[in-house]
């Protein structure tokens, strides 16, 4: 039963705050709910709560051993200083009828001076009857000093690199925000630096673990730039993918219309425009990005390749740019990284953001990148056709190969938006071709059974398979990675030979949709993604950030350290998730394996 709180009737508010005794509380209010109080200690804590419906704070001192407790953290910007934590506080807010709409319960953080971070759960409080055990109810609110909590256990707090911590004067200027009309107060909710977003939500009972927290992303108060002095270029690096254009443009009327910052330039194509003379630094103007979010690919031009650190540094040096927005995918945030360890090394004042792109949603700790929902829309369509193909031929086949060198997310989540898959195969699993339980047996078995099949395959899936071809030529492009077979065609040449030669007829048709699916404009989801993704890079550049990437991680804006995103790696499906179990229900496929 919920603990209430309730307005003094006998007694004044002083009386009642300042009496400090159990039967001064049992005389005040209402005796309704306190027999659930019995096998505790129950005394009221002096809490001086400015409210005319005054909050009645409990303090339950449990005479058994501490609970068992699953850890979260979370920063609070202000929190109450009051006496050292207990084993135990619950906090009760004021009933419902008592409580204005307009009034929300209250949030009190016990913590003393020298631990201002606490741990909380969720409210409101209850205890159960049994509430002497060493297992508190689920809905309790707990608040620990984190002194406590990471005694055993590593802070999670992941910090972001700023301009101070590396020279001794940066600037401090009141944010333009501050004086900016109703027409320009974009995202004029200041967020504090303190503010932090919490990476693992999912917690056991009993896990001692502390979860990671990474800042968020926002307006700050003050700047670290004069809009004045600012100097911002923009690249994109890497393969092409859905709404590339929408971050520049984004990025340009943040810089333009919230900062009022006039000099912003566009380096064309990749890396190399920094430096090379053929290429030219556009100036990017009204005009130059008017409608550019409607079109795929870049309006700057993208190329993998041409990474020459000192080449690069120095132009930025001698064009006096000290902003630098990266838009590129693991390899470009590497690259990204590098830039800003060279220019702190030269000690040149010059933020470097990241955007991350990458079609195959590769990149670590984030929930996804942009244009990834855009790909796996696309990617359903060609699955669609692929279904219509096969349905409408004897013995038909339909086999859409899709993108994901090392990672199947794209055809993991497109066969599950389509729904008509029978075989999906990505570079995380391992599969037979032939044997028994191979996967042409089982696509002649579906022949059997449907009269058809549809099949979809990830580019890097089944390099075992044509690993001979794979090593005999060796061959990488412009950004270092391996020439890859065309695991489509090679599948397809295959199943058509072992058809043959067991005389059946097969009709198979072959899709592969993956230039379409990069150069087409981004959708509604994504594009909004894109401006989410362009105004949050601005913000931390112009409050001095550096040296991070900005991302979503569980649905909340945040600003990683690139170092934190490379030190990860490439992510991949985890063939134990729930998701890839979604699949493998929808398919239906077997393990496709012999032993």
């Amino acid at each position: 039963m919920a603990i209430p709180s309730y307005n003094c009737r006998n007694c004044s508010k002083a009386d009642l705050l300042n009496s400090g005794t159990d039967q001064s509380f049992r005389s005040c209010i209402e005796p309704r709910s306190l027999q659930h109080l019995d096998s505790p200690e129950v005394r009221l804590v002096n809490k001086n709560r400015p409210s005319s419906s005054h909050t009645v704070l409990l303090e339950i001192i449990l005479q058994t051993k501490p609970p068992r407790i699953p850890l979260q953290v979370a920063n609070r910007r202000n929190p109450v200083d009051t006496m050292p934590v207990p084993l135990v506080d619950l906090i009760a807010p004021p009933p419902l009828r008592h409580r204005p709409m307009s009034v929300a319960p209250h949030v009190l953080a016990n913590a003393s001076k020298a631990v201002p971070l606490c741990l909380f759960m969720s409210l409101p409080a209850r205890v159960p009857a049994n509430s002497a055990t060493d297992q508190l109810h689920p809905y309790t609110r707990i608040l620990y000093p984190r002194e406590e909590l990471t005694k055993n256990c590593e802070t999670g707090q992941i910090g972001v690199p700023h301009l101070r911590h590396y020279f001794e004067h940066t600037g401090r200027f009141p944010s333009p925000l501050l004086t900016a009309t109703e027409t320009h107060s974009l995202g004029r909710s200041f967020v504090p630096d303190e503010e932090t977003v919490l990476v693992d939500i999912v917690a056991r009972w009993g896990d001692p673990s502390v979860s990671r927290e990474y800042m968020r992303s926002g307006p700050r108060e003050f700047v670290a730039f004069h809009p004045q002095s600012v100097k911002a270029a923009i690249v994109t690096c890497g393969g092409l993918c859905p709404g590339i254009n929408t971050v520049v443009r984004e990025i340009y009327l943040a810089l333009k219309n919230i900062y009022g910052i006039r000099e912003i330039y566009g380096v064309q194509m990749g890396y190399r425009g920094f430096y090379a003379p053929d290429l030219n630094t556009v100036p990017l103007s009204d005009e130059f990005v008017k409608g550019i979010q409607h079109r795929g690919g870049s309006i700057l031009g993208s190329t993998r390749g041409g990474f020459e650190l000192s080449l690069i540094v120095d132009s930025i040096a001698s064009r006096g740019l000290n902003q630098v927005y990266i838009i590129g995918g693991d390899g470009t945030q590497r690259g990204a990284y590098k830039i800003f360890e060279e220019c702190m090394r030269r000690r040149l004042m010059v933020s470097v953001v990241g955007i991350p792109k990458t079609i195959d949603n590769d990149i670590a700790i984030i929930d996804h990148s942009f244009g990834f929902v855009t790909a796996v829309q696309e990617a359903q369509r060609a699955i669609r056709a692929a279904y219509v193909e096969a349905t409408s031929g004897f013995n038909g086949i339909g086999l859409v190969r899709l993108m994901g060198r090392n990672s199947g997310n794209i055809s993991m989540l497109a066969t599950l938006a389509a729904g008509d898959v029978d075989v999906c195969l990505i570079p995380e699993i391992d599969f037979d071709l032939d044997g028994p339980h191979g996967l042409l047996i089982h696509l002649e078995n579906l022949l059997k059974q449907k009269g058809y099949c549809v099949v979809v395959v990830a580019e890097g899936a089944g390099l075992k398979h044509i690993q001979k071809a794979q090593e005999s030529e060796h061959e990488v492009d412009a950004s270092g990675n391996v020439r890859m077979p065309n695991v489509g065609l090679w599948l397809a040449e295959k199943i058509n030979s072992w058809f043959s030669s067991r005389g059946k007829e097969v009709n198979l048709k072959y899709i592969d949709p993956s230039y379409e699916i990069r150069s087409v404009p981004a959708v509604a989801t994504d594009n909004i993604m894109c401006t989410l993704l362009a105004q949050s890079a601005v913000h931390g550049a112009m409050a001095g950030f550096t040296g991070f990437t900005c991302g979503t991680v569980n649905t909340h804006h945040v600003m990683i350290p690139m170092k934190e995103i490379i030190s990860k790696g490439r992510t991949r499906v985890d063939l134990s998730s729930r998701m890839w179990h979604r699949v493998l229900a929808s398919t239906l496929q077997p393990p496709l394996k012999n032993k």
